[in-house]
């Protein structure tokens, strides 16, 4: 044997004892196990902040938006614009945290973020009255009026009453969604939260839907859930929902919900109005069809409060 190629077979001999028998000659070295997963909460619930510092420690808990959003996505963030009211009477999402939401999925590398609702009163006015036409825009959100001839009439797999419904298009077209409701009080389903704030992208008469309102408002919700649920309750409305309008209504209790999963949500505010979920015939049916996507029996909630 040369010279060279011994001490080349010597040295990686010596080497191998020094490891205690760790490599063996011609075969890899054995790979480290994978990391285990991270046990993300399935809620996180924020308070006394302001808007955007709650958000902010949401993701944190959350594990950023990086984890809900990726890079070249169309996002469509989802807020309560449906009211001619300032942000002051609660009736609409609060400004300052969609201008935070739309900052957050643009530095987490979505192409387009839009921003649209269905809105009860004049859309002009609602989308100027709200704050959230102008917040957002200043920040790079695509904000836009709904128009009524891209609603698209789509199949209701799970619909136990409605079998169709149309839903806007480029609520439908989007990579993500993030549905971002107001906590209030309201009439006919005595809270609305991130379920029924999606009505705002359905088409057709609304009054047809308030007759058996909790099974046709699942048989729809059923097949357009978000990708994130973010529940602004900094303000929320206690009373005259949901349009509001009175001062002494309003209450200031700076929280915030987020999770991934949409029952969840909804249920981590409740206690703010005092309600149990058995009161809410629309949540109870969204729990009997399963639209939960973590177990409720052991909801892991993660409460902070801020300094």
């Amino acid at each position: 044997m040369k010279r060279r190629d011994f001490l080349k077979t010597a040295g990686l001999t010596l080497a191998a004892a020094a490891l205690g028998d760790r490599i063996v000659l011609g075969e890899p070295a054995p790979s480290q196990p994978p990391p285990a997963p991270v046990a993300w909460p399935d809620v996180v619930r924020i308070e006394n902040g302001e808007p955007a510092a709650l958000l902010r420690a949401a993701l944190q808990k959350m594990g950023g938006m990086g984890r809900f959003i990726s890079r070249g996505d169309v996002v469509v963030i989802k807020p309560n614009i449906g009211w001619d009211r300032p942000p002051e009477l609660a009736a609409n999402t609060n400004p300052e945290l969609v201008a935070e939401l739309v900052k957050e999925c643009l530095q987490a590398g979505a192409k387009r973020v839009k921003i649209f609702d269905r809105t009860c009163n004049n859309p002009l006015r609602c989308y100027a009255n709200s704050g959230i036409e102008a917040a957002a825009a200043a920040v790079g959100a695509e904000v836009s009026h709904i128009d009524e001839s891209r609603f698209k009439e789509i199949s209701l797999k799970s619909g136990e009453v409605l079998k169709t419904w149309p839903i806007y298009q480029d609520y439908l077209e989007a990579d993500k969604i993030i549905n971002v409701p107001i906590a209030k009080h309201h009439g006919l389903s005595r809270l609305t939260l991130g379920l029924k704030n999606l009505m705002g992208v359905m088409g057709g008469s609304r009054g047809q839907l308030h007759n058996n309102f909790q099974k046709k408002l699942i048989d729809v919700v059923s097949e357009i859930l978000p990708t994130l649920t973010v529940i602004d309750a900094y303000r929320i409305l206690t009373d005259n929902g949901p349009s509001g309008g009175y001062p002494a209504d309003v209450k200031l209790t700076r929280t915030l919900v987020m999770s991934p999963c949409p029952v969840a949500a909804d249920m981590a505010v409740l206690d703010l109005f005092e309600v149990q979920a058995e009161s809410l015939p629309y949540l109870q049916e969204a729990i009997a069809r399963k639209l939960n996507r973590v177990d409720l029996a052991a909801l892991k909630v993660d409460k902070t409060v801020l300094n």
